[in-house]
């Protein structure tokens, strides 16, 4: 009978732990490589207060700008889309595939009042850019001290 020793290692347990939860947080809620599996996707966003308005910047690959909406309600920027998976060529057998495909909703609550019908949109290779000016009630304001 041969029996094999292990020397305890908290650092292998810390690890062991960590690749659990990330299996749990993948089939609880379709990340990484849950999410080709279910075709969802995120799309990373950069977001930045100006002075004057908010910038928007979101990764959008292989999207055409026809296929996303942009809306504000409430102090509330909604971006949503579909990536649709085109498989033209039917002769062809993938191997692998990596990209997730499928609809994406992302919301972001604005800290402050916005006018909403002066929000510009464009779209550059694969990028979305929105920018979102801020109500004149809102911007900084100075105030000049008399006496």
């Amino acid at each position: 009978m041969n029996a094999t020793v292990t020397r305890y290692s908290p650092l292998r347990e810390l690890v062991t732990m960590n690749d659990r939860l990330n299996r749990m947080f993948e089939q609880a809620y379709g990340q990484a490589n849950g999410a080709l599996e279910y075709g969802q996707w995120i799309p990373a966003v950069d977001l930045k207060e100006e002075e004057s308005q908010f910038v928007l910047k979101a990764d959008m690959p292989g999207m055409k700008k026809e296929d996303l909406d942009i809306n504000v309600e409430n102090n509330v920027l909604t971006i949503s889309g579909d990536r649709r998976f085109e498989d033209e060529e039917k002769k062809e057998s993938y191997h692998r595939i990596e990209r997730a495909y499928g609809r994406f909703v992302r919301s972001f609550t604005l800290p402050t009042r916005v006018q909403s019908d002066a929000i510009g949109a464009s779209y550059k290779d694969g990028i979305l850019e929105v920018t979102i000016p801020k109500a004149e009630e809102s911007k900084p304001k100075k105030i000049a001290i008399k006496g």
